[in-house]
């Protein structure tokens, strides 16, 4: 039994006549309501009755339930949320066009264009039922990007699993990654990008983020604000089934418990085709202005659909529930509310454009049904079959939900772990070490190739991709004339946010503005996706309000926005929670797609540069969790006022057309950067350490394995050496060459030559990385899907 049909039948037997009306709960103000069931705390159904000055219908329970839970009404992260509206510049406000509040952020990107884009989490569907979780996380941010107004153009995803070894990770990322790569590609939307982390803290909470982006004109952009007194509520898409019921107030909102997998019902089911007759129809509906306002039906239904147009508009309005098209029709009204259905939206229609809407629709053969009309008293009313079910002000319901200022504590054992730095353990000083180590990292799951995942993935459909996996960020064209587009990357180090999650949080803030830099882009925007424990843990609580500042403060030394994203709380098992996971994603515009700059070397005969600073960092490294299995210490430090410097100095390189290939330094240092670089193209290099050893200070391991930020390795044909130099030398970033990209001689292998220390061939350093994917999960496609 559902939770919403256990609501309805403590009122009555199902029917339409024997609804629990609002009159029928005045006249039983006693009657018992199973509200814990539905998520709801004690005080908060004592909040409810306050509100309405009654006890809540069964509807009005389950309304209530689903939008005052922390996926959806961010109750104990709004006070922390904040501080993103809080620390803005005029610089951070330029190019915004909506930030946080509606269903995407949009920016500006020129020439009348306008990109909008958004991450958001499924995490906990995808682990009780990992294809349908993550297909129809795909599903619902692309249904956000649509909502804007904008035609989605790409997705990536953001995966943490469990150990690479553990017999139920195979299960979970078979389904995740099939469930992406279904959905994606039926939509026919490439997916240019994203990350995958093994570790066993996300064994029994693995994270599926997914992120989607959408182009449209300025003039094209939609808000999801009802308003107008006579305008029509229509409900359009597939129809409503008993799927999904209580997604966000019971299983987004709750921990798992030890016995794993267990609330199957409350997961979602998709169907992407029916979503791309969506898009296609919405696109039509816009181009022709039907529409007023729109909103899609995600978490929550058609209680958040219609409380949040009604509460944004700051209007009132009537439903008939009845009206509703049902896949299943036993559903009571609870759970028609309640339900999640996938590939829905509702749109505020004006009366004198609703036969044009409805002409629309029937030509793409979209099922649409009118529920009822926006009207000026402010009040949300819902009716079934004649009887009033709900009567409630939408503002209470959508936005002016429970604030909790939970316990913070800092926690009792993050001393101890920074103490315990990796500057104690042994490092490789010999050349058969080096070379070993370096192998070792090349072929650990979370540095070695990824094309198992990517290539069931489509990277090219719609034609304007014009950089994906494995460059360091994607990049699409939006202008097929000029050439403008955009760049975008996801990252985070969950390591080094347990260590520091202050810090850490800057640090993928830093990584993401690094990687769109690295393309040649203009880094302008940020969303992020904050995956956390429960928020009931003051320790977690703490984590969380130092990961925010972090990022607050860093937009705002970087100068960019963020314009939206999402909170992921009670990820966690029992009691022991994931690492802090605050996945930042930062897009760019540039100018003309044709100047983008790939992240490996095409060409013999270039020089190769090391742009930035290396130090002894190698706690929380790949390093030392690879060789040692070790996390301790602090992670890197960073300097976003050099990062900004750096991106500058790329872009301007880039303009200049100076670069043929720059490669973020990040999880791996420099030793898989040039492992990377190598294997892109089959380009191989003679490059040398002493300099770099002199320099700053670093034995060779360091020089190899740390992760020391602010550095990127370019490569740079040998007649534009003296402008580059000076360009570096202008703006004052450290620059040293480290050595030369190679041609082999006839019937050679190309190869990595770390002169002094070792060499290894560009078939070993292949081997290494592309088989550990494999051995885990099974053979690979060998072509990306098309």
């Amino acid at each position: 039994m559902t939770p919403a049909r256990a609501a309805a039948d403590t009122a009555a037997p199902r029917g339409a006549a024997a609804a629990d009306t609002v009159e029928n709960a005045a006249a039983t103000p006693e009657r018992e309501q199973p509200y814990g069931a539905l998520g709801l705390k004690d005080d908060e159904y004592a909040q409810i009755r306050e509100i309405l000055g009654r006890r809540p219908t069964s509807g009005e329970l389950a309304m209530y339930s689903v939008m005052w839970s922390e996926h959806c009404s961010y109750k104990s992260s709004k006070i922390y949320l904040r501080r993103f509206g809080q620390k803005v510049s005029d610089e951070m406000r330029e190019r915004l066009m909506v930030g946080m509040g509606q269903n995407a952020g949009v920016v500006d990107i020129g020439e009348g264009w306008a990109v909008t884009f958004k991450v958001e989490s499924h995490n906990h569907p995808s682990y009780i039922e990992p294809f349908q979780g993550a297909a129809t996380g795909v599903g619902g941010i692309v249904r956000d990007i649509i909502s804007m107004g904008a035609r989605p153009v790409a997705v990536m995803d953001q995966l943490r699993f469990g150990a690479i070894d553990n017999p139920d990770t195979a299960r979970v990322v078979h389904g995740v990654v099939s469930g992406i790569s279904f959905y994606g590609n039926c939509l026919g939307l490439p997916n240019i990008g994203g990350e995958t982390v093994f570790d066993a803290v996300y064994q029994g909470n693995p994270l599926v983020n997914a992120l989607a982006v959408g182009v449209l004109r300025h003039e094209d952009l939609k808000l999801a604000n009802a308003s107008g007194a006579g305008n029509k509520v229509v409900l359009f898409g597939a129809r409503t089934g008993g799927d999904g019921i209580g997604g966000a107030s019971i299983l987004a909102s709750d921990t798992f418990a030890d016995g794993g997998p267990t609330k199957r019902p409350a997961v979602q089911v998709g169907d992407p085709f029916a979503e791309k007759v969506l898009i296609e129809c919405c696109l039509e509906l816009y181009k022709a202005n039907l529409v007023e306002a729109i909103q899609d039906l995600g978490a929550a239904g058609i209680s958040c659909a219609t409380s949040e147009l009604a509460a944004n508009g700051g209007s009132g309005m009537r439903v008939d529930l009845e009206q509703v098209l049902l896949r299943d029709p036993s559903l009571t009204p609870e759970e028609i509310l309640m339900s999640e259905s996938q590939e829905r939206m509702m749109a505020i229609v004006a009366p004198e454009k609703l036969d044009a809407f409805l002409e629309v629709v029937g030509r793409w053969e979209v099922e649409t049904s009118v529920l009822g009309e926006v009207t000026g008293d402010g009040r949300l009313q819902i009716f079934w079959h004649g009887e009033q079910i709900v009567d409630v002000d939408p503002s209470t319901v959508a936005v002016d939900g429970p604030v909790y200022e939970r316990p913070v504590a800092y926690p009792t054992w993050i001393d101890a772990l920074r103490d315990d730095s990796a500057s104690a353990l042994q490092r490789p000083s010999e050349p058969d070490e080096l070379r070993e180590q370096f192998l070792a990292l090349v072929a650990s799951p979370n540095l070695a190739d990824t094309s198992w995942i990517t290539n069931q993935y489509d990277y090219y459909v719609l034609g304007n991709t014009a950089l994906s996996f494995p460059d360091d960020a994607g990049m699409v064209r939006v202008d097929e004339e000029s050439g403008l587009g955009f760049s975008i990357a996801t990252d985070c180090n969950g390591r080094y946010c347990q260590l520091d999650p202050y810090r850490g949080a800057q640090l993928a803030l830093a990584e993401a503005y690094r990687n769109v830099a690295v393309t040649g882009a203009k880094p302008v925007a940020v969303t992020d996706c904050l995956n956390f424990g429960s928020p009931e843990n003051p320790e977690v609580m703490w984590q969380f309000g130092q990961a925010v500042d972090g990022l607050a403060d860093g937009c705002l030394e970087l100068g960019i926005p963020v314009t939206g994203g999402n909170v992921s709380f009670y990820n966690q098992t029992g009691d022991q929670p994931i690492f802090p996971t605050p996945v930042v994603g930062v897009l760019g515009i540039i100018d003309d797609v044709a100047r983008r700059i790939p992240s490996g070397w095409q060409d013999a005969g270039e020089n190769i540069y090391l742009l930035g600073v290396t130090a002894n960092e190698l706690s929380g490294s790949a390093w030392a969790q690879t060789v040692h299995d070790h996390l301790g210490g602090r992670p890197p430090a960073g300097d976003l006022a050099a990062e900004r410097r750096l991106a500058d100095l790329l872009h301007a390189g880039a303009l200049q057309g100076l670069i043929s290939s720059a490669h973020d330094l990040s999880s791996g240092g420099l030793a898989q950067a040039l492992a990377e670089c190598v294997m892109r193209f089959g380009v191989g290099a003679r490059v040398w350490l002493n300099e770099i050893i002199e320099r700053d200070g670093v034995d060779a391991a360091s020089a190899l394995f740390s992760e020391s930020t602010g550095r990127v390795l370019v490569s740079v044909p040998r007649e534009d050496d003296v402008k580059f130099r000076g360009l570096c030398e202008g703006r004052g970033y450290p620059v040293l060459r480290i050595g030369v990209t190679d041609a082999p001689g006839d019937g050679e292998d190309p190869s990595l030559e770390v002169q002094g220390l070792f060499t290894v061939s560009a078939t070993d350093l292949r081997a290494a990385s592309r088989a550990t994917l494999p051995a885990a999960f099974g053979p690979t496609i060998t072509e990306p899907a098309l």
